[in-house]
C-alpha cells in the first residue's frame, strides 16, 4: 500500500515507519522537517505544516495514498481537516490515546465502550478529534480506525517516572538516592513498548472490519508503578528506597512539576487489549518491560541523555521536608 504517516519521526511513528517498511509498503512521511531522526531507506519525505489546512488538504488529495496514519492530530479541527484532506483513501488511522477515558471508571480493565471522562486538555482535545472522524464513518463512510495508546516508551522518548516528566531519576538510581513515588505505588498501568505498539498500527492496515472501530493499544495485564520503578532499580543494578509521599503533598511544593501525576499516573488505570488482540491478530506483544527498560536506559546511556541528579535539589528538597514534618511524630509513637 501506499501509506502516509503524519508525523513519522515521533515516539511511536518512527518505528511504525519501520515495520511498515519492513512489510513492503511505499511509505512517505508529512511533517516539518525539524527532526533529525533517520528513517529507513526509500522512505518518502513531504515538508509541510498541517496548520496550513489549505496547502496540507491540497496536497494529500493531489499524492492519492491507499492509507493515512494521523499522528498529530490533537483536536476537532485538525480531524476535520485530515476528513477533507483524506478523501478516497482505503483506510485511515488516527491515534488516539486512553486518557479520553479520564480516571473514573465503572469496570476494569477498561474496554472500548467505556464512558469518556477526559479530565486534561489533552484528552477532551483527542475526543474530540476522534468524535468528528466517527462522525465521518457513520455520515459518510469515512475510513477511520482509531488506535489508543496507554504510556509507551523507547529509545526515543525514554522511560518515564510516576511522579514528574523527569529523567534525573534514572541518576539518582544509579548514585543510590531515594525516589519519590505517589502513595504507596500501588497504582497499577500499563506499559508499552513503541515496537509492539507499531504492531496495531500497521496491522489494522487493510482489514475492513476494522473500519469504525476504536481499540486500546495495550499489552495484558498491568504493571504498578512501584513494580515499574523496582524493575528500573534491577536493570540498572542499584536498589534505592521509595519514598512515598501523597500528591496533595507533592504539589504544595510545586504545584506545575506534577501535572502528569495528577492527569493520570496517580490513578488506577488498567485497560483491555482483547478487542484488539481478536481482531488484529498480528498484535502480539513480544518486549518485555523489563528487556524494554534494558534496552532504552543503554540507549540513553550512550547519547548522554540521562540528566545529572546532582544539579537537581527538588527531590531532595521533597523528601527531607516530608521526613522532617514526620519525624516528630514517629518519635512520639
Amino acid at each position: 500500500m501506499r501509506v502516509v504517516i503524519l508525523g513519522g519521526t515521533g515516539n511511536i511513528s518512527t518505528s511504525i515507519v519501520r515495520l511498515l517498511v519492513a512489510q513492503g509498503h511505499e511509505v512517505t512521511c508529512y511533517n516539518r522537517g525539524q527532526s533529525s531522526v533517520d528513517l529507513p531507506a526509500g522512505v518518502r519525505i513531504i515538508n509541510g505544516d498541517r496548520q496550513d489546512r489549505e496547502k496540507f488538504e491540497q496536497t494529500m488529495q493531489q499524492e492519492k495514498f491507499d492509507a493515512a496514519i494521523d499522528m498529530i492530530s490533537f483536536n476537532r479541527e485538525d480531524a476535520e481537516s485530515s476528513i477533507r484532506a483524506f478523501r478516497g483513501v482505503q483506510q485511515f488511522v488516527q491515534c488516539s490515546t486512553v486518557c479520553t477515558y479520564g480516571v473514573e471508571y465503572e469496570w476494569m480493565p477498561v474496554t472500548e465502550d467505556h464512558q469518556l471522562r477526559p479530565i486534561s486538555g489533552y484528552g477532551q482535545g483527542k475526543v474530540d478529534a476522534d468524535t468528528a472522524l466517527m462522525e465521518a464513518y457513520y455520515r459518510d463512510g469515512f475510513p477511520v480506525t482509531i488506535l489508543k495508546p496507554s504510556t509507551t516508551y523507547g529509545p526515543q522518548s525514554g522511560v518515564l517516572r510516576q511522579v514528574a516528566w523527569d529523567f534525573s531519576w534514572i541518576d539518582r538510581i544509579l548514585k543510590g538516592k531515594p525516589i519519590l513515588i505517589c502513595g504507596d505505588g500501588k497504582a497499577p498501568h500499563s506499559f508499552l513498548h513503541v515496537d509492539d505498539a507499531a504492531k496495531a498500527f500497521a496491522g489494522v492496515l487493510g482489514k475492513k472490519h476494522c473500519l469504525g472501530q476504536t481499540y486500546n493499544v495495550v499489552p495484558r495485564g498491568f504493571t504498578t508503578w512501584e513494580q515499574q520503578h523496582k524493575l528500573a532499580m534491577k536493570v540498572l543494578g542499584r536498589e534505592v528506597e521509595l519514598v512515598g509521599v501523597p500528591l496533595q503533598t507533592l504539589k504544595s511544593f510545586d504545584a506545575g512539576r506534577f501535572g502528569i501525576c495528577e492527569e493520570i499516573f496517580m490513578h488506577n488505570d488498567y485497560y483491555s487489549c482483547e478487542k484488539l488482540m481478536r481482531d488484529v491478530p498480528e498484535f502480539i506483544p513480544t518486549v518485555s518491560l523489563e528487556e524494554g527498560m534494558r534496552q532504552v536506559f543503554e540507549v540513553m546511556k550512550q547519547e548522554n541523555r540521562i540528566p545529572n541528579s546532582d544539579n537537581e535539589t527538588w527531590e531532595d528538597e521533597i523528601i527531607a521536608a516530608y521526613r522532617g514534618a514526620f519525624a516528630p511524630l514517629a518519635a512520639k509513637a
